[in-house]
């Protein structure tokens, strides 16, 4: 499968480099928060990365819920563990749980519809910032703290109406703010399709904190270092 290259097992688990989870945001996701640098000094590996090891390792069952419970380094050893219902945590090696995934339904590990559906999703969320949010975050006035910007990637949600299917191609349908105060929580809609027909449909929801009143020229600020900082890579 083709994300073996972003990361590292053996007997004692799996791991993650920064160099690996780097290039998966990149290359794959087309994600270039600095979160995900391998000089950052508050280091993270992309939620994308750990969606993409489940269905490598344990292919796409019909409904799939991922739940993302805390941040994953490069120090961290991990493992699957599997339970009686069929649901799945990766613990690291201090016991904790960072990863919840729920599964249900009929299951399918045929590689072309586990690596569709994996690099569809990932091109979609990496995609996020700044192509969805900016203009959520304008449609409601608000706007991540530029000097401490906190978006936090909570959980998504699969729904498949079809397994007898090759692969399927995303369509975002469209995006939802909530707005508490200086909290802010983000639903993110798509339907999954094959040959131009509906065979499903998901949901990705984030939370924003330390909002503010939006200011257009701050914005304009944030996307354009963003992008500026994304140009020399490509």
């Amino acid at each position: 499968m083709f994300i073996e290259s972003y990361y590292s097992e053996d007997r004692q688990g799996i791991r993650f480099s920064r160099q690996q989870a780097s290039d998966f945001a990149k290359k794959i996701a087309d994600d270039f928060n600095p979160l995900h640098n391998p000089d950052a000094k508050l280091f993270c590996v992309p939620g994308d990365l750990l969606f993409a090891l489940v269905l490598t390792k344990y292919g796409v069952s019909k409904q799939m819920r991922f739940t993302f419970l805390g941040m994953v380094d490069d120090r961290q050893l991990l493992h699957f563990s599997r339970s009686e219902t069929g649901s799945l945590s990766l613990i690291d090696d201090t016991g904790k749980s960072c990863l919840e995934v729920e599964c249900s339904g009929e299951q399918s590990q045929e590689n072309d519809l586990v690596e569709s559906l994996t690099r569809n999703y990932v091109a979609f969320s990496g995609h996020t910032f700044p192509h969805i949010l900016i203009p959520l975050m304008s449609q409601h006035q608000v706007m991540i703290n530029p000097a401490r910007p906190i978006i936090i990637y909570q959980s998504m949600e699969i729904d498949l109406e079809r397994m007898d299917i090759p692969s399927v191609e995303l369509q975002f349908t469209g995006a939802d703010l909530e707005v508490d105060g200086k909290r802010g929580n983000v639903r993110l809609d798509f339907h999954l399709n094959h040959a131009e027909e509906s065979v499903g449909k998901g949901r990705k929801y984030m939370a924003m904190r330390g909002l503010r009143p939006f200011d257009q020229v701050v914005v304009d600020e944030i996307v354009a270092s963003y992008m500026n900082y994304k140009a020399p890579v490509i």
